[in-house]
């Protein structure tokens, strides 16, 4: 019976923690990444890592407050890379020929599961068994999907 009471304890001393930290935490990681929803994330992440270590851990405001600053110093260098690293913005890319403009036009008029079945066959150049098994399917449902999908972008391309 102590086990289980201890257990309870422990919970309700991790949820009494919670409760009275995860909006300072989350200001203090917003101020940090700019961004409320990487800051909730990176919050909610250092909670969970406290759960996993709360039996270690002495001081759990101060162990939070260097978990959410470290995650957020991983967030933004990795921003500041993905940023460094991005592919070269659309004033920099090559003008598209009209006839590309037109299909990608015409593409934006198919429902997502078409579009996935034509960009997997003719631009990955997949199987149909591939495709299926990409798409969670059967291969039957994938000719429909390729047949149903050209037939509208003929349509679009036809106007």
């Amino acid at each position: 019976m102590t086990v289980l009471a201890d257990r309870v304890d422990d919970d309700a001393a991790f949820r009494a923690v919670y409760e009275n930290h995860f909006a300072p935490m989350t200001r203090l990681a917003y101020v940090t990444t700019g961004s409320l929803s990487a800051a909730e994330d990176v919050v909610q992440d250092s909670f969970l890592d406290y759960y996993h270590h709360r039996h270690r851990v002495t001081d759990p405001v101060a162990w939070l407050r260097r978990a959410v600053v470290s995650r957020c110093t991983s967030w933004v260098r990795r921003r500041v890379l993905e940023r460094r690293h991005a592919p070269r913005g659309v004033a920099d890319q090559p003008a598209l020929s009209p006839d590309a403009v037109a299909v990608r036009r015409a593409l934006t008029h198919l429902n997502p599961r078409h579009r996935a079945a034509v960009f997997l066959r003719y631009y990955l150049d997949l199987s149909e068994a591939q495709i299926a098994q990409a798409l969670g399917c059967r291969p039957g449902t994938v000719k429909s999907l390729l047949h149903r999908g050209l037939a509208v972008l003929k349509e679009q391309l036809d106007d």
